[in-house]
């Protein structure tokens, strides 16, 4: 029989080691709570982006406006910018606690960005984040 061979740094490992039942990092109400965050902070902003080109498309194809395509790259460009730093914002405001907070969650992005730096120095020194 052959002997086992102690597997290499970049080959997966046989058994992956199984979380402890019941351990998850984000709980599902603080998840769907950044999810409902994300998608309306992402959403809007790429919805409104897809929206300057028809509207730009219909304006210039019926006579009604001449609009230069920069204008029309650029106003797009900025609200698809805008989508990807909903992303940012989606995790950033929802509250990270069990209480849901406010609509806007203005106040939660200061203590979680705290609490992401916190982590990542913990990260960094070899502990587990909090």
């Amino acid at each position: 029989m052959a002997a086992k061979r102690k597997p290499l740094p970049f080959e997966p490992e046989r058994q992956p080691k199984a979380m402890p039942k019941g351990s998850q990092v984000i709980p599902p109400a603080v998840a769907n709570r950044m999810a409902r965050r994300i998608g309306v902070a992402t959403g809007v902003p790429s919805l409104l982006g897809m929206g300057v080109f028809i509207g730009s498309y219909l304006l210039v194809s019926r006579g009604l406006l001449d609009i230069p395509p920069v204008v029309t790259l650029a106003s797009s460009g900025g609200l698809f910018l805008l989508g990807v730093l909903g992303l940012s914002y989606g995790v950033l405001s929802a509250s990270w606690e069990q209480a849901p907070g406010s609509l806007l969650g203005t106040e939660q992005i200061g203590t979680n960005i705290a609490r992401m730096k916190a982590s990542i120095k913990a990260i960094r020194q070899g502990g587990s984040g909090a």
